[in-house]
């Protein structure tokens, strides 16, 4: 049976390393006729980091705080988009068109990235992974590694290659 794609859910954490994963989840969209969904997951800080951050500004002033970074989130992702798209044009067409909803979420990566691909009911997950040796693979691919282990879906996991 030849799996069909109708729905990727691309994670990114908006490195250099996810905006070259962004290529493959885009090329793959546009063979398969899928859409995309983008998902970028905020770490939060710890419970007690937070209510005492919160408690030295005031309500008010951290929600501003709050609402200010997903707005500079959701504008840089766009505008990633849009770059890329440019960049792409002779190769993907109607890039933009491909993604079809742009997620933004707080909390551990790896859950949410797992939690939104039963979501969005998708059918494969694109991300990057850093490292190009086993220390760094080690050290920084900690979450590509879990989503690998824990997906019930397939899960593209893309490296940058090694320059020059």
């Amino acid at each position: 049976m030849v799996p069909r794609i109708n729905r990727i859910l691309y994670a990114t954490d908006l490195s250099e390393n996810a905006k070259h994963a962004f290529g493959y989840a885009a090329d793959l969209a546009q063979k398969y006729d899928a859409k995309m969904t983008i998902l970028y997951v905020m770490e939060q800080m710890n419970h007690l980091s937070e209510i005492q951050v919160r408690d030295m500004m005031g309500e008010e002033q951290w929600k501003r705080i709050q609402d200010e970074k997903l707005d500079y989130l959701t504008d840089k992702i766009q505008t990633r988009l849009n770059d890329f798209c440019t960049e792409m044009d002779n190769h993907i067409d109607a890039c933009s068109v491909l993604v079809d909803d742009i997620q933004i979420l707080k909390g551990n990566p790896t859950e949410q990235i797992l939690n939104q691909s039963r979501e969005v009911d998708a059918d494969l997950i694109v991300m990057g992974s850093y490292g190009h040796n086993i220390i760094q693979g080690a050290l920084i691919g900690g979450t590509a590694r879990k989503v690998v282990q824990s997906s019930e879906i397939p899960v593209l996991v893309v490296r940058l290659p090694k320059s020059g």
